[in-house]
Formats: C-alpha cells, structure tokens, sequence
C-alpha cells in the first residue's frame, strides 16, 4: 500500500513513524537490526532510510530498505537526493529501487559534501527538490502501471524565527519551494526538525494560505540529549529552547534528564496533534528506546486507536 493512502481521509488517527539511517560500522550493523526489530514491533506505518550526502550510502542505503522489505512488514521509504549525480544515474538508481519492491520515496535536494566550499552541481544534474519530484514521477509513468502506485513524500521547513511580537513567522520561500514540490506531483511533506509547536502551526497555516494542500507531518526528536540537540542546532540553525537546555544541564543525574526530556516531548507532541498534525514521523537516531518511551508515554502506541486528528 502507498504511504500517501495514509492520508487521504478525515479523521483517522496520526500515523507513527520513524527515520533510521544505515549502518556505518559492523557494530552499528548488529545495533541496527535490534532497533529495526523493536521498532517494527509497535507496527509503525513506515520507515524512512536516509541517503548520505552526494549518495555516499547509496548502497548502504539500499540494502537497508532491503532488509526491511525482506524482514518486516512495515513500508520502506527511500531518500533520494540531486547532489552530485547526474539525472541518468538518478534514473539508473531509482529503477533499481523499483525492482527492489520499493515505492515509497523522498525526494530532496541535498546538501554539498561538508567542507567543499567550491562545490558546484553535477552538470547533468538537478538543482532543486521538485526536479527530482517530477523525474520519479515521469520514471514511474514508463515502468509502472495505475494498479501499482507510487508515493513521493519531500521535506518541509518550519525554521525556527520569530517576529518582533514574539509570534512564530515562516519563511515564505519555504512555502513557495513546498508548493513547487506539491506542483511536480509530492504526495506529503515531512518537516525538519523544530521545537516549538507554534512553528508547525504556523507552517501549516502559511502553506494552506499559500496553495499547498498536502498533508504535512512535523519530524521530530525526542528531546532527551542535550549534547545531541546542540549539535543540532549548530547543522540546522534551529534555536533550541533556552528554558529546555536550561531544564536539562540542571537534572541532579541522567535519568532525571531523560524524564525531563520525555516530558518536553510529550508537550510538544501534544502540540502538533492540537494543531491537526496528521502522523509524528520521529528521528531515532537508529535508537528505539528514547522513540518507544515516548510513544508509550504520549499514550500514541500505533496498534492502538488513536482517532481525532485531521490532515492538514
């Protein structure tokens, strides 16, 4: 089934699902398989298999997403990104997948290998996330038949900022590139990661007001290390909130940071579902521990009827 089926009707309940990232190291590898195997117990409603930047793990990358269509029921969804290939290596790679069984995809621009300041596209490349939209989507068209779909979610961008009345405002470029993705045949968007609901809401909200209809699901990560979301803040540029490191750094030991972190979670989860958010798509940083101590502590364990929210 096609993840955007997810998201077609009124009222059914949030969709959970998380991102995992292959394997670096044999280590990593063995780790790996316990989380996939934990996580898949809940019955998520996917998973999503990052692609390294420039597609350094292509094919790490997509024995992941095989392993999961082989060992587990949930639905694979391919990252795919522009930088530093070329569209017939792109087309090469994506009928590949299709072979595979996959059809579920996330299609995003990318960034540039860190530190390569003189960087420049692949000449016979793509440049922008809804070029890679429309070549799935004309792939698709010649390989694949009407009885056999396939979803084509993209990334979304609450930012972080606000105005000067404290409100939180949204980039209107970020609308714009939503509803040029939305244009070139996306089914649903992801967001990056944000910390405020107030940044979701807003999003949605300029997004509704500027065309964008797809359903917009908020990414986000439990909020249990501190060390982790300051390095997240120095990749993204999205402030995390003074009042919650403060909260964390003052824990008397680890397991009170851990609660304090699940608690903020939880009110953020909170948040997005009040603002109609229609799935939580959690990044595990391929850990399921922090990732199912939420859920259960949100009460949103996936086999159970979660009911209320509409898309957005």
């Amino acid at each position: 089934m096609s993840t955007a089926s997810l998201y077609g009707a009124p009222g059914e309940r949030p969709t959970i699902s998380f991102e995992l990232y292959p394997p670096r190291t044999p280590k990593g590898e063995v780790s790996l398989q316990r989380t996939v195997a934990d996580l898949a117990q809940i019955g998520p409603d996917y998973f999503s298999v990052t692609y390294g930047a420039s597609g350094a793990t292509r094919q790490t990358s997509r024995d992941l997403l095989c392993t999961i269509l082989r060992d587990t029921p949930v639905t694979p969804i391919a990252h795919l990104t522009c930088v530093g290939a070329s569209e017939a290596d792109l087309t090469e790679y994506i009928g590949g997948l299709l072979d595979e069984g996959v059809r579920d995809f996330l299609a995003l621009r990318g960034d540039p290998p860190a530190g390569q300041e003189d960087w420049q596209p692949h000449p016979e490349g793509l440049t922008r996330a809804s070029q890679l939209v429309a070549l799935l989507r004309g792939i698709v068209a010649t390989r694949l038949g009407p009885a056999d779909p396939v979803s084509i979610s993209v990334a979304a961008y609450p930012g972080g900022a606000y105005g000067p009345d404290g409100r939180a405002v949204v980039d209107p470029s970020d609308v714009a590139a939503l509803l040029e993705k939305q244009e070139a045949g996306a089914d649903f968007a992801i967001t990056q990661v944000f910390f405020d609901p107030a940044h979701y809401a807003e999003l949605v909200s300029a997004a509704r007001a500027g065309g964008v209809r797809i359903p917009i699901i908020p990414g986000l990560i439990p909020l249990t290390d501190p060390k982790r979301l300051r390095r997240l803040e120095e990749l993204t540029g999205v402030r995390v909130p003074r009042q919650l490191l403060d909260s964390l750094d003052a824990a008397a030991d680890p397991a009170e940071t851990y609660r304090r972190g699940l608690a903020a979670s939880v009110d953020l989860i909170d948040g997005v579902l009040a603002a109609g958010a229609p799935g939580l798509h959690l990044y595990t940083f391929n850990s399921s521990k922090a990732a199912l101590d939420l859920l259960d502590r949100a009460g949103l364990t996936p086999s159970v009827a979660l009911g209320g929210a509409s898309p957005q």
